[in-house]
């Protein structure tokens, strides 16, 4: 099974892409879904983040404020790395079991910091979904309501979109219509359903 390794920045279009590629009836393995789920109460990820943080990181719930964590960690390299050395074992751990279960011509790996975390040995390509930073902020502006200064912020912890795409085996631009959108799924598809080898050589 080939294994595609879909990444992008912030507010770049990874859901979208996704669901495309999902109502192919193509697997999907998501590592922030797994991140939520780790963090959820009864997992020991949640008690060793509230022992660092404190139960004001709690909401009325006594589940995790994932907003408040999210400004912490965004305003603190330190707390950034913590977590995510915290998570990525855990989160790798997971999506390798994943991996094992499945039987289809290809699958997608969603991991939005797939450039800062990897390299991951059982990724066979990259796919990046790329957008102008003038689109990524006004997507996440919209979804997110945050204010600029926020979301430049948040894109400067990121690689740059040069450097993304540089490493990646194949790139959709991201900046059109959903129609267009669609047609580069399509097209990826058809690509990686093939019998073509379509490993990465590194």
């Amino acid at each position: 099974m080939l294994v595609i390794g879909l990444t992008g920045g912030m507010g770049s279009g990874k859901s979208t892409v996704t669901d495309l590629f999902a109502k192919k009836g193509i697997p999907i393995i998501d590592a922030d879904q797994i991140a939520h789920a780790l963090t959820e109460p009864d997992q020991p990820a949640f008690k060793k983040i509230i022992v660092r943080f404190g139960k004001q990181l709690l909401d009325e719930t006594g589940r995790l404020n994932r907003h408040a964590l999210k400004e912490i960690i965004f305003k603190s390299p330190p707390d950034r790395s913590w977590l995510e050395q915290l998570l990525h074992p855990l989160i790798l751990q997971q999506i390798q079991q994943t991996l094992k279960t499945l039987s289809a011509s290809y699958c997608i790996v969603v991991i939005p910091l797939l450039i800062e975390t990897g390299p991951y040995t059982f990724i066979d390509r990259i796919l990046v979904i790329d957008a102008p930073e003038t689109i990524q902020t006004e997507r996440i502006y919209q979804r997110d309501h945050l204010q600029p200064a926020e979301i430049t912020a948040i894109l400067k912890t990121q690689t740059t979109r040069e450097v993304r795409n540089l490493i990646a085996n194949d790139i959709i631009e991201n900046n059109g219509t959903l129609t267009q959108l669609a047609a580069e799924v399509e097209r990826l598809h058809a690509l990686y359903a093939t019998d073509i080898p379509l490993r990465r050589v590194d």
